[in-house]
């Protein structure tokens, strides 16, 4: 009943440390600066690290207050003195800013000593509140009021082994107070503290003391430490805590119209973030990620916040609204002139609706902001169909906008997997229950509830049986090949570009266009086959041949089109006979289908489509291991080697080098002087021949060689 956000007490740091500016300036007198030229302003001022301190408190202390009223009670001590009690009445801002003027600021004079202030917590937090007092009067058993509390203590740590000083204080000082209270009927034991330190320094100085996480030290105290700035950075830590511990959410109000001081008819709109209990956006923290709604909150804090819209109300009556709870809220910034003119507004008895603004679709009302009894409170709004309607009939639909059901398709589910008793299991036997689950959670992995969301289940006579084939366990080489099959089915339709039996219920206008009707038939193939490929490699090999034959992304084909120049029509003589073949392979018998796969397998690469563009990516494989730049650059070939006689060298040679003059040496045996045989290489080009070329004859002493061209007269 008293959780550990029951109680909290505020430890404040009244040493001489505290007493130092926070070097944040603060300038206030800017408008004789503005306005009246030739004065010199007044220097300016900064806070202390003690005001920075009180104000980062006072506003923990305001947002629990307005938010929880009551059960959420907190106590201010310094040093010795605590500054008010656990009873409702000092529970209150004004009370607690009346102590603090009391007893004024620190000075460089006064000695203090933090352990007193903890250990004083410590007391304060064995004194039971009004609601335990009642608890523990009406229960029997005094151990069944259990007691937590948390202590913030707000210091200037000197280093790590400070802090294990404190902790070792804390906890001794915790043991003692439990010993006390148990022997008295005034005090109650602490069953469990939390103790947070937040090491406060100024602004520019390094902090020696780096932030640690929760570590629990003993079964009764757990601790953790935060370091930051002063000022602003304090106050943002502060809130940043007071979410973090009460688990509280926040909501950012956009596009609030308000009409400007300086000119009365122009209006502009501002954002107000408001926070409240986590509670009020459990139904709607998963569509507004989707919807990117979630952002960094606009006041600087390090959370995040859900934005919805400012909606014009038309009405004040909230209750004819489908509210699902109410939670109070509070705004962040409570001085500002949106914040102010918001709450005006509200407590005025008028109601703000809230919209979620969708990126598809219309806009939902999702909350309410309305007051009742002068505090304002977040209404969430119901999205689903109320419960105080009739349910609707299959027929019908949710709502009555969903009308096709997969009615048939789902009776033929649940003949397939109907459940049939079963005898006692054996020993290390697995339960016919666990089977049945793992059975059903395989089988409906991808399993569209309406027509209008599938495409390849309405088409069942085409893909047939791939997608019973593709939900078993495991896949022998038969059912692989069937499942390929049904995928090369699917291409040679679209390659003859046949019409995809896509539902019209519902839909105006032509519907989508065939390519477009083909590309979310590819998208729903692959996630129904991608939902069981690690199954077993079997499944994982009919996956890639699917991504094999997908056709490419329409973002690639849009590249390839821009960065590849306009070519002429491409020959498809080769494809129509690929097709063919395909055909050909379809028509099989079984008998005929297994001789022919123990030899060669043609149609382990899939046929594929053509793509006209320039880009290496473009040109996809066809038949065997030739591609269609391969096959365009044969046929040149052979249309260029029509046009000239052939070289006789390069015809009778063995490789790719041809032997000139080779019978040169035969014709000169009977002579003394030995002809100098030239060898010139020849490569094979399809354009043109090689011509050889002519070297001068070579002159010695007493011997004379013959030019090559006597010699090809010879």
């Amino acid at each position: 009943m008293f959780p550990v956000t029951h109680k909290t007490v505020f430890v404040l740091d009244r040493s001489p440390c505290f007493s130092k500016s926070s070097k944040q300036s603060i300038e206030y007198d800017v408008v004789m600066k503005g306005k009246t030229p030739g004065i010199i302003p007044a220097a300016p001022i900064s806070k202390t690290l003690w005001t920075c301190s009180v104000e980062g408190m006072l506003e923990y202390m305001r947002i629990v207050y307005d938010i929880f009223p009551e059960d959420k009670l907190i106590r201010v001590v310094t040093g010795a003195h605590s500054l008010n009690s656990w009873t409702q009445k000092e529970q209150n801002i004004q009370q607690m800013m009346l102590a603090l003027a009391h007893i004024g600021p620190p000075s460089g004079e006064d000695e203090y000593n933090v352990i007193t202030g903890l250990s004083h917590a410590i007391e304060a937090l064995c004194e039971p509140s009004e609601k335990q007092c009642e608890n523990q009067a009406s229960s029997e058993d005094e151990e069944d009021v259990q007691n937590e509390g948390r202590i913030i203590c707000i210091t200037s740590l000197k280093s790590e082994a400070h802090i294990r000083m404190l902790e070792e204080c804390v906890c001794d000082a915790l043991n003692q107070h439990n010993k006390l209270a148990a022997t008295t009927d005034s005090f109650i034991p602490v069953s469990h503290c939390e103790l947070v330190f937040v090491h406060a320094v100024p602004v520019g100085e390094e902090s020696k003391i780096s932030p640690r996480a929760r570590k629990d030290i003993s079964p009764y105290l757990a601790t953790e430490v935060h370091s930051t700035e002063s000022a602003r950075f304090q106050y943002n830590k502060l809130v940043h805590l007071v979410q973090t511990q009460f688990d509280l959410g926040s909501t950012t109000v956009t596009g609030i119209p308000m009409k400007e001081e300086q000119n009365a008819s122009s209006s502009a709109n501002y954002d107000v973030e408001l926070l409240h209990p986590r509670n009020a956006h459990v139904d709607l923290i998963g569509i507004a990620r989707n919807e990117g709604l979630v952002i960094p909150s606009k006041e600087g804090l390090p959370t995040s916040t859900i934005t919805l819209k400012w909606c014009t109300p038309k009405s004040n009556v909230v209750e004819l609204h489908h509210c699902t709870s109410a939670y109070r809220i509070t705004p962040v910034d409570v001085n500002s002139r949106p914040s102010s003119c918001l709450t005006n507004f509200l407590l005025a008895g008028r109601a703000v609706m809230l919209e979620m603004p969708k990126k598809a679709g219309s806009k939902v009302i999702s909350h309410i902001l309305a007051s009742h009894g002068g505090e304002i409170f977040i209404h969430t709004l119901s999205f689903s169909r109320s419960t105080l309607e009739d349910p609707p009939s299959i027929s019908e639909g949710c709502g009555g906008r969903v009308t096709d059901y997969r009615i048939p398709d789902f009776g033929e589910f649940m003949k397939e997997n109907r459940l049939a008793p079963f005898s006692s299991p054996q020993p290390g036997e697995e339960l016919p229950i666990t089977r049945a689950i793992n059975h059903m959670e395989r089988i409906t992995r991808y399993w569209p509830v309406v027509i209008g969301e599938t495409i390849i289940f309405n088409m069942a006579s085409h893909i047939d049986p791939l997608p019973s084939l593709i939900v078993k366990e495991s896949l022998d080489e038969d059912d692989v090949l069937e499942c390929k099959k049904a995928i090369y089915h699917v291409v040679s339709m679209e390659n003859r570009n046949e019409p995809l039996p896509v539902t019209t219920v519902g839909s105006r206008g032509k519907g989508p266009k065939r390519e477009e009707q083909y590309r979310q038939m590819w998208c729903e193939l692959e996630s129904l086959i991608r939902a069981y490929a690690e199954t077993s490699p079997q499944h994982q090999e009919v996956l890639t041949c699917l991504l094999d034959c997908k056709r490419p992304s329409d973002d690639s084909k849009t590249t390839s089109k821009k960065s590849a120049p306009k070519e002429e029509k491409m020959d498809t003589v080769d494809t129509e006979q690929t097709w063919k073949e395909l055909e050909k392979y379809q028509k099989m018998t079984e008998r005929e289908k297994q001789d022919f796969n123990k030899g060669d397998k043609p149609f382990e690469s899939p046929p594929k489509r053509l793509k006209i563009a320039g880009s290496e990516e473009g040109f996809t494989k066809l038949s065997g291991n030739q591609n269609l730049l391969q096959m365009w650059t044969n046929r040149i070939k052979s249309i260029h080697s029509k046009k000239h006689k052939e070289f006789i060298g390069r015809t009778e040679s063995e490789g790719p080098k041809a032997e000139l003059y080779k019978h040169m040496n035969e014709e000169k045996e009977g002579e003394n002087t030995e002809a100098t045989s030239s060898t010139v290489q020849a490569t094979k080009r399809p354009e043109r021949t090689t011509t050889p070329t002519t070297t001068k004859p070579a002159h010695s002493a007493g011997t004379h060689k013959p030019s090559v061209v006597s010699i090809l007269k010879r």
